[in-house]
């Protein structure tokens, strides 16, 4: 877990919870942008991910670590004492949205950009069949076809996910029964149940990964008293990487002081 601390006094502090296969790394663009704008930023490695990538390379890791790690970050953004917003992309979207679900913490406001709540693009193309068979099938290794390309249009992005640790995609049955399993229980959730939070989703008009019209209808059909939803014309998965970044940096930004307002402090 790593601390980036704002240029000047914190307004607020943000936990960024990265998705699928990347690292803290991709996102030295963003903790820059947001720590000149006045926030702390927390951040780290998922279990199997970045720094901590097993020997393997295959994503084979149990959800409950995953779960774990994101209560761990949630809680280590709360020891600044002040206001906390939570970032997630993609998968890490969705285990905020998990998370949130399950302990209810006390949140100024979520930015979720793609999160995986319906996979366009499945690994494998025996997925289905193999995801019904026995426990035999937990260790069989499969590809998730996502490639850098299909992440971001933007060259300059695509430059920042480079580093010396390569993009692996590898995943098992196990693995990918569980996102299901995850997946399903966000979108047949009871909507009452889930915390009453100000929340910004974001997705983008050409992402060939996720299906944004499930995103779209599963933010409809909550009881949130305040959201927002954006999706961006022309962009891939990875917004924050995309072309249009700053605009979009800007439109979370005024998410985030708006929010800060409404609990009563002056932005100026």
């Amino acid at each position: 877990m790593w601390k980036w601390e704002a240029d000047g006094q914190a307004k607020a502090v943000i936990a960024i919870l990265h998705g699928a296969y990347e690292n803290h790394r991709w996102y030295a663009w963003l903790i820059e942008k947001l720590r000149m704008e006045g926030f702390h930023i927390v951040m780290g490695d998922l279990p199997n991910h970045g720094v901590n990538t097993g020997f393997g390379r295959v994503h084979d890791e149990d959800f409950k670590l995953y779960n774990k790690y994101t209560r761990n970050l949630i809680e280590n953004a709360f020891s600044y004492n002040l206001p906390t917003f939570l970032i997630g992309h993609g998968l890490g979207a969705t285990l905020i949205l998990h998370t949130m679900y399950k302990k209810q913490y006390e949140c100024a406001g979520l930015i979720l950009t793609s999160p995986w709540l319906q996979l366009k693009l499945l690994p494998g193309k025996l997925t289905n069949a193999l995801t019904s068979l026995s426990t035999l099938t937990a260790n069989i290794k499969m590809t998730h076809p996502i490639t850098i390309e299909q992440l971001t249009r933007h060259v300059e992005g695509r430059e920042e996910m480079k580093d010396e640790r390569p993009f692996v995609s590898v995943v098992t049955v196990k693995w990918y029964r569980e996102l299901q399993q995850m997946m399903r229980n966000l979108v047949f959730m009871p909507k009452e149940e889930f915390p009453n939070v100000p929340i910004l989703m974001m997705t983008a008009a050409k992402d060939s990964i996720t299906e944004t019209r499930q995103t779209r209808n599963w933010l409809h059909q909550q009881a949130f008293t305040e959201f927002q939803f954006k999706e961006w014309e022309n962009c891939y998965h990875n917004l924050f990487h995309e072309v249009e970044r700053d605009e979009i940096f800007m439109y979370t930004r005024d998410f985030l002081n708006n929010g800060l307002r409404r609990i009563g402090y002056i932005i100026e």
